[in-house]
C-alpha cells in the first residue's frame, strides 16, 4: 500500500463481514481462500461452472454462483449489488474486466478492487471507476528482480517510493559487533527496528545486543540508504 491508497483503505469499514469476489483464477482464488480461513462471508461467482464447483468442492468459499457478470441483472439478482466490497479479480479477459468493473460501479457498491494486468487495462479500469487496482504480476516481477539483485533482502514494506522497510540478513561486516557499535543511524541514515533471536524478532532491541551472521534485523529508512548497507 502507498500513500495514494490510504485513503481507500479508510474508507473502508471495519465492521464489514461479507466480500463478492468475481472471476475465480488464481488470483480470484487465492482472495477467497483467504477471506474465507480469516472467517469473513464470501460470495465467489465465474462464468465458468467448472471453476464455480471446484471453488465449492475445495471449501475455498461459502457461497459460489455461475453467472455473467457482464450482464447487470445478473449481477442484481446475485446480489451483488448490495455487497459493500466486490473485488473483481478478472485479469486476462480485459474486456470483461471493465465492462464488470462499471457494472458494479453503476450498481451503487461504494468499494470495488480490480486486478489489472498491464498498464493500460489499469488506467481503463480506474477510467470506469474502480476505486482501488491491484497489478499483482507487475508487483511480483518487482519483487522477483529486487531479490535477485538483493538476496540479502528477505522482505520489503514500500512506504512509498523513496522510503522503506526491510527484514535483511545480517552482513557479514556487522557480526559479533554490537548495535551501539554499528551506528546505523550516523552512519547510514537508518533506524534499526528489531533482530532475530532464536527464532523470534526481538523489537527495539538493546544496544548492547551483539549482532550474529546468519540472523535478520529490520531497518526504515530511505532506499537510498538502505542500498550503501555492506549488502
Amino acid at each position: 500500500m502507498n500513500l495514494a491508497s490510504l485513503g481507500f483503505f479508510r474508507s473502508l469499514r471495519k465492521d464489514n463481514q461479507q466480500f463478492a469476489v468475481i472471476g475465480l483464477g488464481r488470483f480470484g482464488r487465492s482472495v477467497c481462500l483467504t477471506l474465507h480461513k480469516f472467517g469473513y462471508q464470501v460470495l465467489a461467482t465465474d462464468i465458468d461452472e467448472k471453476r464455480v464447483a471446484q471453488a465449492l468442492t475445495e471449501h475455498i468459499t461459502g457461497h459460489a454462483l455461475q453467472l455473467d457478470s457482464t450482464e447487470p441483472a445478473a449481477l442484481k439478482e446475485a446480489g451483488i449489488f448490495e455487497f459493500d466490497t466486490v473485488i473483481v479479480a478478472i485479469g486476462n479477459y480485459i474486456q470483461e474486466s471493465i465492462i464488470t468493473t462499471l457494472n458494479v460501479k453503476e450498481g451503487g457498491v461504494p468499494h470495488v478492487i480490480a486486478k489489472a494486468s498491464s498498464e493500460v487495462h489499469c488506467k481503463l479500469l480506474h477510467k470506469v471507476g474502480a476505486d482501488h487496482v491491484v497489478f499483482p504480476e507487475y508487483e511480483a516481477g518487482s519483487a522477483l528482480a529486487r531479490t535477485l539483485t538483493k538476496p540479502s533482502i528477505l522482505d520489503r514494506f514500500d512506504l512509498d517510493p523513496d522510503n522503506s522497510i526491510v527484514e535483511l540478513i545480517v552482513p557479514d561486516e556487522f557480526h559479533g559487533r554490537t548495535i551501539a557499535e554499528l551506528q546505523l543511524r550516523n552512519r547510514y541514515g537508518l533506524n534499526l527496528l528489531a533482530v532475530s533471536q532464536d527464532g523470534k524478532f526481538q523489537i527495539n532491541p538493546n544496544p548492547s545486543q551483539r549482532l550474529d551472521r546468519g540472523s535478520a534485523m529490520v531497518v526504515i529508512g530511505c532506499n537510498k540508504d538502505i542500498n550503501r548497507l555492506p549488502i
